[in-house]
């Protein structure tokens, strides 16, 4: 197998971040609509998420026709060049849907088996088009903002950190997460819920969140796209 440059795989990784978010963008602008829920009713798929997941695809496709394709939202693709993509068309439909502007396109592309335990990620983009930002990152290449290269500063005091979370769509499971934040929030300067994943762990290597945690149940797609754009920081915590 010969594996492109990962400059061509960024700039199509970026290309494509764009182009979505800029559809996303447009779509809640013109008024979200409820297509489904996943893994309970509060876990919504809105017809963007499977637009912006269609446009996605078949960019990537049009550019590299024999990679896979590993989406949030539509059934995976295998593919021949051991290359495969993972998408979260929007990562945060919530957040999208009640207009809250804390959402993203995460897009990444790795190597190895089908089992993403063991993917190495070669490059990926997050674009956050409220902030008018994209995060990217590639093997070799360091991880980036736009065009400023960003490094993970000194890790502050705890009691002067502000500590990214989210939480499970299953109740159940939020009481329990609930427990550890209540054991967190005494700790620290602030905690925040706002903001999905992809954007955390970008903007933790940006050095405007200094601590990450995470539920312990997550798409298995989503640490490739969030692992490339955020230069894997390694503050990361899993409950």
């Amino acid at each position: 197998m010969t594996t492109p440059g990962s400059t061509e795989l960024l700039r199509l990784a970026q290309d494509a971040a764009l182009a979505a978010g800029e559809l996303a963008a447009r779509r809640r602008a013109e008024g979200v609509q409820i297509a489904a829920s996943k893994s309970s009713p509060e876990d919504i798929v809105t017809k963007a998420d499977r637009e912006t997941e269609t446009l996605i695809r078949r960019l990537l496709a049009a550019a590299r026709p024999d990679d896979g394709f590993f989406g949030e939202e539509s059934e995976a693709t295998p593919g021949t060049s051991g290359l495969t993509w993972v998408v979260d068309p929007i990562d945060g439909t919530v957040n999208y849907l009640y207009r809250i502007p804390a959402w993203a396109v995460s897009i990444a592309v790795v190597e190895g088996d089908p089992d993403p335990a063991t993917w190495r990620t070669l490059a990926g983009a997050v674009r956050n088009p409220s902030g008018d930002e994209l995060f990217s990152a590639s093997v070799g290449a360091g991880a980036w903002l736009g065009e400023s290269r960003l490094r993970v500063p000194t890790a502050a005091p705890v009691p002067l950190a502000l500590l990214g979370t989210g939480f499970s769509y299953r109740a159940d499971e939020r009481l329990r997460q609930a427990d550890v934040v209540r054991g967190l929030i005494g700790r620290v300067r602030e905690t925040c819920a706002r903001w999905r994943r992809a954007v955390w762990t970008s903007t933790t290597s940006a050095g405007s969140s200094p601590g990450i945690t995470r539920r312990a149940r997550w798409w298995p797609g989503r640490p490739g796209p969030a692992s490339a754009a955020s230069g894997r920081t390694g503050r990361e915590s899993t409950w």
